[in-house]
């Protein structure tokens, strides 16, 4: 219990370590305002496959088609009709193909660590993909609370205009009331002397 416990907090660090990171350099992209998939993109294109990879690649694909079923199940079958229909002299695989049966688990032996260094390296460009898409979402979620945050401060920052105009619309108002009962005050004055 206490090794798992262990292995479980070990695990949890590590990934709050790389969770860090990856808020570093979303800070750090916020900062410099620059983008964050050119980065990450471009470092993956530059990577230079092996040759072993690229056969490794070519061979995944060539084994995962229907090309490579139909040819196979061609030769199978060539095969076992040759070493059944040939006079016995001329069979070198007689029926239970003991040749044919180990020629395809030598087949599936090689093909298989094949096919899985290839898968491997498509997992670890699918991470990288992934870890490219979550720190480009969190750099625009908080791009978007920036946005939010100058959209409220330029509401607040017009409500206040809007406030500042409405007091000196009430000045105004205020003012021509007086002007007006001064004018009503002159008229009757002018009324009375008249």
């Amino acid at each position: 219990m206490k090794k798992n416990d262990e292995y479980i907090r070990q695990l949890l660090q590590t990934q709050d370590g790389q969770l860090k990171k990856l808020h570093l350099i979303v800070q750090s992209a916020i900062e410099e305002e620059t983008l964050l998939s050119n980065k990450l993109v471009d470092k993956e294109d530059d990577i230079t496959l092996t040759f072993g990879a690229k056969l490794s690649d070519r061979v995944a694909a060539f084994g995962g088609s229907w090309k490579f079923i139909v040819i196979f199940a061609i030769v199978l079958f060539v095969w076992i009709l040759f070493n059944t229909l040939a006079p016995n002299n001329k069979d070198f695989d007689p029926y239970p193909f003991i040749l044919m049966n180990l020629i395809l688990s030598c087949i599936a032996a090689l093909q298989a660590p094949v096919i899985m260094m290839s898968q491997n390296r498509k997992e670890e460009k699918d991470r990288k993909r992934a870890e490219n898409d979550y720190l480009i979402n969190l750099k625009a979620e908080v791009e978007i609370r920036n946005l939010h945050q100058k959209i409220d401060l330029s509401i607040v920052d017009q409500f206040q205009h809007l406030c500042n105009i409405q007091q000196k619309q009430l000045e105004m108002l205020e003012m021509l009331e007086m002007l007006d009962k001064k004018m009503d005050q002159l008229q009757k004055s002018k009324s009375e002397q008249a």
